[in-house]
């Protein structure tokens, strides 16, 4: 059985005794149902992993004796931002699982003209918590010990109008080059993915304007969730650390 990775909130600064957080406790003890004894591995998101045993358990703590610090990297050397527009149903929670373990380091949930994804700021806020949660259970799964960032919701204009020293591709059927005719080295990217019903013909001139390159990813015309998980996967073998 491999060791579980846990998610700790708080920055773990020495060895010895640490009482586990109420959420991580509960898993530890009602999910993985595990005992005294049992060994796990921690991560405080500072990119650390720290190897601990279980010391004492009840029906609400778990306090476990954390025992060695290990400096280990799962971290890409290519920079991807990546702005998703808000997509449907769970579909979107299956991008940012996903985009997280290929390896993305920024998330920016977006709101374009062709958004199907209506809610108020109040329930805007409940999603954005729920999506970091599932950024926090991603990094437990795949290996990585820093969390990425799930921004706030933006508008698609500000934040194609932000300020980026990086390469902007915007996914385009009618594009002209696919990301093995980008030249290298590239380290930085923003990686924009539009909506189900794509991006209007006023959006697509807009990303121009803020020097976004249209780019292909094959013959094919991929749902939403599908073009971001292959862009950044073609991404990653071109320029970063899969493949």
């Amino acid at each position: 059985m491999r060791t579980p990775r846990i998610y700790h909130p708080e920055m773990i600064t020495q060895l010895g005794l640490l009482t586990l957080s109420e959420e991580a406790a509960g898993h530890v003890g009602r999910v993985l149902r595990m005992k005294i004894g049992q060994e796990l591995r921690l991560f405080d998101g500072s990119g650390s992993e720290f190897i601990a045993t279980i010391s004492s358990q009840s029906k609400k703590n778990v306090e476990v004796e954390v025992k060695q610090s290990i400096e280990r990297s799962a971290e890409s050397n290519l920079k991807l931002h990546l702005g998703q527009v808000i997509s449907r149903g769970d579909k979107m929670e299956f991008t940012i699982q996903k985009s997280v373990e290929l390896g993305v380091e920024v998330i920016t949930p977006l709101i374009s003209e062709r958004c199907g994804v209506k809610l108020d700021q109040k329930r805007f806020e409940k999603k954005l918590a729920q999506w970091q949660k599932i950024a926090i259970s991603a990094c437990e799964q795949c290996g990585r010990n820093r969390i990425p960032s799930i921004r706030p919701i933006m508008s698609l204009e500000n934040w194609c109008g932000e300020e980026y020293d990086g390469l902007k591709l915007n996914l385009h059927p009618r594009a002209d080059y696919s990301i093995n005719t980008l030249p290298t080295p590239v380290e930085q990217v923003k990686l924009l993915i539009g909506p189900e019903g794509g991006l209007s013909e006023a959006e697509i001139d807009m990303t121009q304007k803020y020097a976004f390159s249209d780019i292909l990813l094959g013959p094919r015309v991929l749902r939403t969730e599908t073009a971001a998980l292959t862009a950044i996967t073609a991404l990653q073998v071109r320029f970063g650390d899969l493949g």
